[in-house]
């Protein structure tokens, strides 16, 4: 009897070791499995807040599409985190995107469970006895010049209409925004009552080349335990002037003459010194750099065409400029010269060159996607690598 006793106390240490107090996001599996060993040391009360901060990780801390997916990131995000740490983590995400949740708060979103168990209980919050959506968009945040947003404040309504009353819910709401059929943004929240704030998308959030007739089309859907409701709004008018509008290109100032090459010697304008005669054994001198077959004002010329046709990578490749970043950044259709509509050139001249470096000014005209058009003056500055010429600088000047 004493044996049996004492093998059933080491085999409940053991049971009790094997617990994890940590996420183990190796498989969907494990990560099910470490989840439910940490929620099984807290208390009833804890249990929910556990549940409830990793429900609002990965809605709203994770960016992906789908709940496997959604599934994935978040044992990406919590891998190796201990119960205090994912609880901070969910305190964090919940301020920033305005959720009205926090793990030191009571249980507020009803029942919760990441791993997609949807049943609804017997007193299910988030069972809410709903007909349909409806929708209401108030202009806001006027600035003198017209609204800058637009409040957008969904409802569950029931067969005549009217806001059915729930509290205590938490319910997953998640606004999409779209123009000409490209959708533009993504924003989500929590729907614990009727009383939902809404949504206060700033136009600013938009980027006009995407806008199409300076109008967007909303969709809003609201998730129940039994069902998802949906809502849309087309046409919907947004005030141009409000909408985000790409930074110009990012430049370097690095100035052509900041390479010491690029100075020419007005006594020496080639660059190439003649040695003075001696007496001395003759010295071989060190090869010199492979000429450059074309003319600077040409690559100048080309990369400016690429640029105005979008042929970026070609524009690309004619640089070495380490200012610039990766073709990623040069492309950047935000704050590269992805940006750029077109190029109307009006005059390019040589400024200064030798066999390593040249420095070569353009006056050119920059139409960007939304129209707006930018007269430069641009000195470039190139120099020779393995016989080809390769903008290596970019100044704008006043």
């Amino acid at each position: 009897m004493k044996k049996f006793s004492l093998l059933l106390i080491c085999s409940l240490l053991l049971f009790t070791a094997c617990k994890k107090d940590h996420v183990d996001a190796t498989s969907t599996k494990t990560l099910q499995s470490s989840i439910n060993d940490m929620a099984s040391s807290l208390s009833t009360i804890k249990q929910i807040k556990f549940n409830e901060a990793l429900y609002i990780l990965k809605t709203f801390g994770v960016e992906a599409e789908g709940d496997v997916n959604e599934l994935k990131a978040l044992g990406q995000l919590i891998n190796g985190k201990k119960v205090p740490e994912i609880l901070t983590m969910a305190d964090e995400v919940a301020q920033k995107n305005g959720i009205e949740w926090a793990s030191t708060a009571p249980p507020s979103l009803g029942e919760m469970n990441i791993f997609g168990d949807e049943k609804a209980k017997e007193s299910d919050p988030n069972d809410v006895k709903a007909n349909s959506l409806s929708i209401t968009t108030t202009p806001s945040a006027d600035d003198g010049n017209g609204a800058t947003a637009i409040q957008i404040i969904p409802r569950l309504v029931d067969n005549a209409g009217n806001p059915v009353s729930f509290t205590g819910a938490g319910l997953e709401t998640t606004l999409e925004v779209f123009s000409n059929g490209v959708k533009l943004s993504t924003a989500k929240n929590l729907m614990i009552d009727n009383n939902f704030k809404g949504f206060n998308l700033r136009f600013s959030s938009l980027l006009a080349s995407k806008v199409v007739d300076n109008k967007i089309d909303i969709t809003v859907s609201v998730k129940t335990t039994a069902k998802t409701f949906k809502m849309s709004k087309i046409g919907l008018e947004v005030n141009p002037s409000a909408l985000k509008v790409p930074a110009p290109p990012k430049i370097d100032s690095v100035t052509a003459s900041q390479e010491p090459s690029a100075v020419v010697d007005p006594n020496n304008p080639t660059g190439v010194s003649t040695p003075p005669t001696t007496t001395e054994p003759a010295v071989t001198a060190p090869a010199t750099p492979k000429q450059p077959a074309a003319d600077p004002k040409n690559t100048v010329s080309k990369f400016l065409n690429n640029v105005s046709s979008q042929n970026l990578k070609a524009a690309f490749e004619a640089s070495n400029n380490p200012n610039w970043g990766s073709y990623e950044s040069f492309s950047n259709p935000t704050s590269g010269f992805g940006s750029v509509k077109n190029v109307s050139v009006k005059n390019i001249t040589a400024n200064a060159a030798n066999a390593n470096s040249s420095s070569v000014n353009a006056t050119y005209d920059v139409t960007d996607k939304n129209g707006k058009v930018t007269s430069l003056k641009v000195t470039f500055g190139l120099k020779n690598v393995n016989g080809d010429w390769k903008i290596s600088s970019y100044k704008i000047n006043p």
